[in-house]
């Protein structure tokens, strides 16, 4: 099981204190309390905490003043700031003090929890180690002793402290993310923030100003100025996933920024300097999408200076027993089994397997043969059916939706398929549930919440698809 996140709230006013106290804590959080600007900084400069939550109005040091001295100290700790409408141009000076983000009072519930579990998020990604070669005692490691990935590790250990950008290469599922913290874990920049985006997952008409920020009045709905992830990232690194879906328009102003080392707000005319090391990762075939006028070809020489290409997983099937071994080390204990164990047998099929979705798809065959195996050896009888499982109620891992009905809906034309319709809904309904208890981190009232199911029925689900069902109020982290 997870440890529970360390949330410190800082706020003076007893009513918001008691109603945000209770309600982090049923959703897992462990929380400390202070009341005054002065003490929350010397408790948070001597307590370790995951995230600060605070008002901009305290006695003793003002939330603007907080910010920048908590910022200075410990500038990898997310810095929440909560305050009144009428001071929001104060909010947005904290921002470039170094706070994560801002709430404008009244604020609602869901709004707060969102912006919360993603701050815990970004402070374990900059504070949880991820070790190279050999899991150790880290949650997060690159496995594996290959020749191919022994390359990878000098890769790193020799750009690591370069003042270079990096593009990353790989198919899904092979760990790009993980490289990307490495380098930035073995970097100079190591004690200033991290910042990923997922650039595949954010709308593009909103990309360019959760990038780049924006000015009151850039377009409907910016009723302020916003500060982008550029310039949170400022001296720091960010890392944007999925760049090969960016589009062209963004495209262009990335170009800038890695040419001219400044961003431009949407909607401004002022050229903001940013000193941000650019990591770049992309599953896609670039040298084709500039073929196709997809892709850019003078961003992609920017980018292209520092490469580091994954291997997928049957590429490098050596690394396989080291790999199911970690996986059982990191779901036994959380699945209740402390001293998991394998059969060479179902070792020996896990190898011989193809893994089109390469390590994540080995990560969750391995935890789901635990969950069969309730507690006994793994045998290959449990390999067989989790694999068995993962293909008959879902695609293919990294298969498009698109793509898998079109594969169904031509077995059935073929008449090797049936009950399309419900086979298509079912691998939705369960692709749903596995990513809000994954995402939740095991809190079922969370991920109920946010499907808007009751616990029952997110329970029941869990149950249904072979999930681990965690518990109510498992920690939020």
């Amino acid at each position: 099981m997870n440890t529970a996140a360390r949330i410190l709230l800082i706020d003076d006013d007893p009513g918001i204190v008691d109603t945000l106290s209770r309600v982090l804590t049923d959703e897992g959080y462990e929380v400390a309390v202070e009341k005054r600007g002065d003490e929350g900084i010397a408790r948070a400069a001597k307590d370790p905490f995951n995230v600060v939550i605070t008002d901009l109005k305290l006695p003793g040091l003002n939330g603007l003043d907080l910010v920048r001295q908590l910022h200075a100290a410990r500038p990898r700790l997310p810095i929440i700031l909560v305050t009144a409408f009428g001071t929001t141009q104060t909010a947005i000076e904290a921002t470039k003090f170094g706070a994560y983000d801002y709430l404008l009072k009244p604020f609602e519930i869901p709004k707060l929890l969102d912006l919360l579990h993603r701050a815990v998020n970004s402070n374990r990604i900059m504070s949880e180690p991820v070790t190279l070669g050999e899991p150790g005692a880290a949650r997060d490691a690159i496995v594996g002793q290959s020749q191919a990935m022994q390359s990878i590790y000098k890769e790193i250990g020799r750009i690591a402290a370069k003042p270079v950008n990096v593009l990353i290469r790989g198919e899904t599922g092979t760990g790009k993310d993980l490289i990307a913290r490495a380098i930035y874990q073995n970097s100079d920049r190591a004690n200033a923030p991290f910042v990923a985006i997922n650039c595949a997952a954010i709308p593009e008409t909103l990309l360019e100003s959760e990038l780049f920020g924006h000015e009151r009045g850039a377009f409907t709905g910016a009723t302020g100025q916003r500060i982008g992830r550029f310039e949170q990232a400022s001296h720091g690194t960010i890392f944007l996933d999925e760049i090969g879906d960016m589009t062209p328009g963004t495209q262009v102003k990335l170009l800038r920024v890695l040419q001219e080392k400044c961003i431009q707000r949407l909607g401004g005319r002022d050229t903001i300097p940013v000193d941000t090391r650019v990591l770049a990762a992309t599953h896609h075939d670039l040298e084709s999408a500039i073929r196709e006028k997809l892709f850019r070809e003078d961003l992609y020489y920017r980018l292209n200076v520092v490469v580091i290409t994954l291997p997928a997983l049957r590429q490098r099937r050596e690394d396989i027993p080291a790999l199911v071994n970690y996986f059982l080390s990191k779901y036994g204990p959380e699945l209740g089994h402390p001293n998991p164990s394998i059969h060479a047998g179902a070792m020996e099929f896990l190898q011989a397997h193809a893994w089109p979705g390469n390590v994540r798809e080995l990560e969750n065959a391995v935890r789901k043969a635990l969950l069969l195996a309730q507690g006994y050896t793994v045998n290959v009888d449990h390999v067989r059916a989790a694999l068995h499982k993962e293909s008959s109620q879902a695609g293919p891992a990294g298969q498009s939706l698109v793509e898998y009905i079109g594969e169904l809906l031509a077995a059935a034309q073929r008449g090797e398929a049936a009950e399309v319709h419900a086979r298509v809904l079912a691998s939705a309904e369960r692709e749903l549930f596995r990513q809000a208890i994954e995402l939740a981190h095991g809190n079922q009232a969370k991920a109920a919440r946010w499907l808007g199911v009751s616990r029952i029925t997110m329970k029941a689900k869990l149950v249904q698809f072979g999930f681990h069902p965690g518990t109510d109020n498992e920690p939020g982290a």
